[in-house]
């Protein structure tokens, strides 16, 4: 009876229903928004379930996101099922499209993923929710040590970790998926199952159709092993981290990266490619990188690319700036009074906010047309009336800003009277005087820039 009994509570305490208490009960929810990534297939529906049952104690809002990549033929028949369900359930649901065909050369599975991460981390909630469970955080573990990865890499999942700028919850990390399963059963939940998880063609599905069967004869708890192991993992990283002095950051001068111990170095160079959303290099390409850095002997001609961006070093600072398939071309655009200009050729947006007694003189905008321009060069501007009007290139230079990016910033003319330039402020002829209307211009991009 007494091995029965812990069993039992064994078992308790791996369900998903306890999981999800666990993680939930170690935060402040409350009126918070939880976006749930909903395939519709077993894992995430019972995520939904138990975050929907979970949701009157805690007192979050809960919405449902799926994620419509058009790869299966069943893909229409899944997003109407996500809708029926939701709407069964109450549960608002937004369906996002997505079109991976530019990034298959990364391979199938992970043009899918970084496509599915990417529109998640733009939905509008406080917090991210999504399913993996046991099965999928040790088969993440095998897999990434077959790949040779280091204790990073091996540390595979967090329970709670980010994506973007968004707390990225995984209630159900630690629950095996049978008890996920078993839950579902219980509760009489249906779910949709993807053709392509029964394809060992993949190498996350060989793994679980051919090689688990097999650990499982003799390791019948190999998955809780290899997710310990993933703990372990990363306690040794954050020691690693620690004893680098690395931590998450959007900046590194090439300095902090010579002297140091090569392990050391690499921590600090793959925390700052973390920062910026970027893939871990792999360890040869990484000492690669390390010795471009430190060994040249004039840094500022390094540039080497890597997973979609451009690193340059500027002023003894590296510099990152995403790669587009080409420079689109940039017209002028005219500005009528509007608050905001999408700019998707230069990667940002204007904003324009009205104020009293500070910005641009909204009077003095009035008489001539007033637009977005690049620099063409000879450009000169004064924004401080102690110092005589400079070229725009002096400007650019003394504020720090690199030369690759000086040519793609929006400058905002009236006629033809540069007034406004991102980072370096306005011409002092055009400035509002005390208690006057003004307009303050604000440029947002997804680049280092000055914003």
């Amino acid at each position: 009876m007494a091995s029965t009994r812990k069993s039992s509570s064994a078992e308790r305490r791996a369900g998903p229903l306890a999981a999800a208490q666990r993680l939930l009960g170690a935060l402040a929810l409350r009126d918070k928004t939880i976006a749930v990534g909903f395939s519709g297939g077993a894992d995430s529906t019972v995520l939904l379930h138990v975050l929907r049952t979970l949701a009157p104690a805690h007192g979050y809002r809960l919405r449902a996101v799926h994620v419509h990549h058009g790869i299966s033929p069943n893909a229409d028949a899944w997003a109407r099922f996500c809708r029926k369900l939701c709407r069964d359930w109450r549960v608002p649901l937004s369906t996002l499209r997505v079109d991976i065909g530019s990034q298959r050369g990364k391979g199938l599975e992970a043009a899918a993923r970084d496509a599915r991460r990417a529109a998640l981390a733009r939905v509008r909630a406080d917090v991210v929710a999504l399913a993996h469970q046991l099965d999928d955080q040790a088969e993440t573990v095998l897999l990434r040590l077959l790949r040779g990865a280091g204790v990073r890499g091996a540390s595979a999942m967090p329970s709670l970790g980010r994506l973007g700028a968004k707390p990225l919850l995984r209630p159900l990390l630690e629950v095996p998926r049978a008890e996920v399963i078993r839950y579902a059963q219980a509760h009489g939940l249906q779910w949709v199952d993807d053709e392509s998880n029964r394809d060992p063609v993949h190498a996350r599905n060989f793994l679980r159709l051919r090689v688990a069967p097999l650990l499982e004869e003799r390791y019948p708890r190999w998955r809780q092993a290899l997710g310990r192991a993933a703990q372990h993992f990363s306690d040794a990283d954050a020691l690693l981290r620690e004893f680098a002095g690395a931590r998450p950051t959007h900046r590194l001068r090439v300095a902090e990266l010579s002297g140091r111990p090569a392990p050391a170095a690499g921590v600090l160079l793959r925390e700052y490619l973390a920062a910026h959303g970027l893939r871990p290099p792999a360890t040869r390409r990484l000492a690669e990188m390390l010795r471009q850095l430190t060994g040249a002997a004039s840094a500022a001609r390094v540039e080497f690319a890597h997973d979609g961006a451009v690193l340059r070093v500027y002023r003894g600072e590296l510099r990152l700036e995403r790669l587009a398939r080409a420079p689109a071309a940039f017209g002028p655009v005219r500005w009528t009074g509007q608050r905001r200009i999408a700019l998707p050729s230069l990667g940002g947006e204007m904003r324009f906010e009205r104020v009293r007694g500070a910005g641009v003189a909204l009077a003095k905008l009035r008489d001539r047309p007033v637009q977005l321009r690049l620099r063409r060069g000879g450009e000169r501007l004064q924004p401080d009336s102690r110092r005589p009007r400079r070229t725009l290139k002096n400007l650019f230079q003394e504020a720090g800003l690199p030369p690759w990016q000086r040519d793609r910033v929006p400058l905002l003319f009236c006629g033809e009277d540069l007034v406004w330039v991102p980072g370096i402020g306005v011409d002092v002829r055009y400035r509002t005087a005390a208690g006057g209307a003004g307009l303050v211009p604000q440029w947002y991009s997804g680049d280092d820039a000055t914003h």
